[in-house]
């Protein structure tokens, strides 16, 4: 995802030593982070596809690029024709932004702000669009929605749009026997010795990679809609029910989290996915072992409830739990996990 302005709450634990959120602008001040992202054809010509398809909205109005990274996105709606386009970051990634958007002859439309959205003033009361790639891994993991949410409140004019304005999160059950063991049953034996008491930690780490589309055995469940119109901050602490539904006979070691994006705050929408049966994206999916294998038959039903909220350490990371029921012909369990993404 691109980089973005930092909650001004966040409270640094001594004055002038680095935390977790320095190590996170650090990350993405390296232009190897932006190559990923850009490389995403998926995600960048996406947006492209909104702003350009979408250009009579663009056209002579402002706009801010809250997040603006290498300014892809801002070069995108100077090329549409907006009038003035504020790129924000507070990585240093800025600064070769800054030579890109010379070397690109777009300095007088591209104004570029290096800080956090909440401590910093823009040369403008209002602007008419919002653009911001804010999505993460499990679309909340560090994820930078509270600070598109505060740059809405604060500077977007009455009826702006969003790009995007809306994104779904899902679920699914998944067949992983290989991996799973390759990932958490290794500790139980490394060379003769047991170190299961890092199988246990194991368990608590969700795993970000690719799921192939013949590893779901179940029906997808819609956990929420973000619609960026109205969502608030405390959204980001939210609890939902899932039902699955087995669409094979096969096993189930883990639930995959993924995620739509849509731009319909326009005329011409424009919607890409994250699913296990798309093109992949550089987010892929986020996957969470259980500790029970569930062995399902056509048409049996996995209940439960997901519940998130972002760390008290530090709101990028996220603490996650899951509980699972399920009441199969050979196989009856009911569970809780609990998950950490840091």
């Amino acid at each position: 995802m691109e980089t973005d302005a930092d909650k001004s709450h966040y409270n640094h634990p001594q004055s002038g030593s680095p935390t977790s959120m320095d190590y996170y602008w650090d990350s993405y001040a390296h232009f190897g982070i932006h190559e990923v992202m850009l490389k995403d054809s998926i995600r960048t010509l996406s947006y492209r596809m909104a702003i350009d398809k979408n250009s009579h909205l663009f056209n002579e109005k402002i706009v801010l690029d809250v997040g603006c990274g290498t300014g892809i996105l801002s070069m995108f709606a100077a090329k549409a024709g907006a009038k003035k386009v504020i790129g924000v970051d507070a990585s240093k990634i800025i600064e070769s932004t800054r030579e890109i958007i010379q070397a690109n002859g777009l300095e007088d439309r591209i104004t570029l702000i290096q800080g956090k959205i909440e401590e910093i003033s823009l040369p403008v009361d209002q602007v008419d669009i919002i653009i911001s790639e804010w999505m993460g891994y499990f679309l909340f993991y560090e994820s930078m929605l509270s600070t598109v949410i505060f740059a809405r409140d604060k500077w977007l004019a009455p009826n702006g749009a969003l790009f995007p304005d809306k994104a779904s999160l899902y679920l699914v059950g998944i067949e992983d026997k290989e991996y799973k063991e390759e990932k958490i049953d290794f500790w139980d034996n490394v060379y003769g010795f047991d170190m299961s008491c890092i199988k246990k930690k194991a368990y608590q780490d969700p795993i970000v990679d690719t799921v192939p589309e013949e590893a779901i055995v179940t029906t997808a469940s819609k956990l929420m809609t973000v619609d960026l119109k109205t969502v608030q901050a405390k959204d980001l602490t939210w609890s939902a029910n899932f039902e699955l539904i087995a669409t094979q006979k096969d096993s189930i070691h883990a639930f995959a989290a993924y995620f739509d994006v849509e731009f319909t705050d326009c005329q011409e929408q424009i919607r890409f996915s994250t699913a296990p049966d798309q093109e992949p994206t550089h987010w892929n999916q986020t996957i969470f072992y259980l500790k029970d294998v569930l062995p399902v038959n056509v048409g049996e039903v996995i209940k439960g409830k997901i519940s998130t909220t972002p760390n008290a350490k530090n709101f990028r990371d996220l603490n996650i739990s899951i509980e699972y029921q399920y009441e199969g012909s050979i196989f009856i369990v009911k569970n809780v996990q609990y998950y950490k993404m840091r």
